[in-house]
């Protein structure tokens, strides 16, 4: 089976702007693309500002290049501006998931994300995890400080 999205023709913009909207209309309160040198976008960070623990900044990538390597994979045709519409319509489709599974009161904005949550060194939860900066014990509970 092919790639989600694949053959999608939906320029990357107007799945940006979908994702936008939707994160807005579901509390986020800060919206930022990140681009490459090349004045393409590779992510979007978001902040929502929690009851709990303030602004939180979350961030979202969009992976071309392991999109490019899927082509490859699947032997479809190797094209960069391709992977990058699928990239983005794939993070879309997958925020707009979520959105309906916050709205079906299944979890929050802050729960569905917190892998993406990222650090002042712009650094996800999930990376300080597969970096062994952020362990669990044996029962999955987190260390006194949940951070090594």
């Amino acid at each position: 089976m092919a790639i989600k999205n694949y053959t999608t023709r939906v320029d990357v913009y107007t799945s940006l702007g979908e994702i936008q909207g939707a994160l807005a209309k579901n509390g986020a309160c800060k919206l930022m693309i990140d681009y490459d040198g090349a004045g393409r976008p590779i992510g979007l960070m978001f902040a929502i500002n929690s009851p709990i623990n303030g602004m939180m900044l979350f961030s979202l990538p969009a992976q071309v290049d392991g999109v490019l390597a899927v082509f490859a994979k699947q032997k479809i045709k190797p094209d960069r501006a391709q992977a990058e519409r699928t990239a983005w319509r794939n993070v879309r489709d997958w925020v707009l998931a979520q959105m309906a599974f916050i709205e079906a009161g299944n979890a929050t904005l802050d729960e569905i994300f917190l892998p993406y949550l990222t650090n002042k060194q712009g650094e996800t939860l999930y990376q300080m995890y597969t970096n062994k900066r952020l362990l669990l014990d044996e029962g999955g509970r987190a260390d006194a400080n949940g951070y090594r």
